[in-house]
């Protein structure tokens, strides 16, 4: 037992490790490459006068930063609800919180002109809630209350309706739609320090309340009724479970909009590596999932240099097949 926890411990450091490697490959790697000696003086002697210093205080550290905390959020936000709901296929968007935030990102900007990222991140983070809430009720009713089927069938109902007002929204209006489709398509680049500050209240909140709820998550692995044997008291439990991932996700979606599979895919990566304990997937987790976000962004701006493609459009390239490979294990299929 004692030797098991030391290489979980001696995996989290290593993957401590890859993250801040990867950090530092994305804060030297654009269409301007920049050595890391640069990087590296720019950090600790700021020149205002040298283009690559500031391109990497400007452009460079926020993006970077920015990858880290949402591919955080979103790996954290993830794993939850996979435990909540006991669904492997389960990833951020099954309370509706990706579709609730798209839509209250396109009102902000069709009925209140809002073009800052700064400002739909509050109008994400409403809409985030207030379909989450919604699924929730609706899951609510009848016999049982919100059990896991219901949660995902509600939320699958829910985000299909709440996409079609989305669309329609943007079908009648073209302003909107060219101002939505740069959040849309899913970026880290173009976002400042503003942004990030925030947010980071919203993300810091999140992910005490996800970390803290590993025991529930392995007492529902167990069965309901295991788990109220247990003394779990399983509604406030799923209700701060959902606080958390409304938190993160709809943090995480409203800065850099939506992005695919990085909820769906590392929890599964975590999951191979620790096993079934949620105390050590929600941390693993929350350092692979940066991890590979960093990755695919940097793979991007490689892709089709001097141009770049958005991280957005990099994640299910990468993700999916990483995918396909670990629902194809047995001990993956079922949580």
């Amino acid at each position: 037992m004692r030797s098991s926890r030391a290489k979980l411990l001696s995996g989290l450091g290593v993957a401590l490790f890859a993250l801040v490697v990867a950090a530092a490959v994305s804060t030297g790697v654009g269409t301007r490459a920049v050595p890391l000696s640069t990087v590296a003086d720019a950090l600790l002697h700021f020149d205002p006068h040298d283009v690559n210093h500031v391109a990497i205080w400007e452009l460079r550290l926020p993006r970077t930063a920015l990858g880290v905390l949402a591919g955080a959020a979103l790996g954290l936000a993830g794993a939850v609800m996979q435990g909540v709901t006991r669904n492997p296929l389960a990833d951020p968007g099954i309370l509706g919180v990706n579709a609730g935030a798209a839509l209250f990102v396109v009102v902000g900007i069709d009925l209140f002109g809002i073009t800052a990222l700064s400002g739909y991140l509050w109008f994400g983070l409403a809409g985030a809630a207030l379909a989450a809430c919604l699924v929730h009720g609706v899951s609510s009713l009848g016999r049982g209350g919100a059990t896991p089927v219901k949660l995902a069938l509600s939320g699958a109902a829910v985000s299909a309706a709440l996409t079609s007002l989305v669309t329609a929204l943007l079908l009648i209006d073209a302003d909107t739609f060219d101002q939505f489709r740069f959040w849309r398509v899913g970026s880290l680049a173009g976002r400042d320090g503003a942004v990030i500050g925030q947010a980071l209240p919203f993300l810091a909140a999140g992910a005490v309340l996800a970390l803290a709820s590993g025991r529930l998550l392995n007492a529902l692995a167990l069965g309901e009724d295991t788990a109220r044997s247990l003394g779990r008291h399983l509604g406030r439990g799923r209700t701060l479970a959902a606080l958390s991932v409304v938190l993160l996700c709809g943090a995480a979606t409203a800065m850099c909009g939506p992005i695919a599979f990085i909820g769906l895919t590392v929890p599964h990566l975590a999951r191979l590596i620790t096993g079934p304990d949620y105390r050590w997937i929600l941390p693993y987790s929350m350092l692979l999932a940066p991890l590979v976000l960093l990755v695919a962004d940097v793979a991007g701006r490689l892709a089709v240099r001097p141009s770049e493609l958005q991280v957005g459009l990099m994640t299910p390239v990468i993700g999916a097949p990483v995918f396909v490979m670990l629902v194809r294990r047995r001990t993956l299929v079922e949580l």
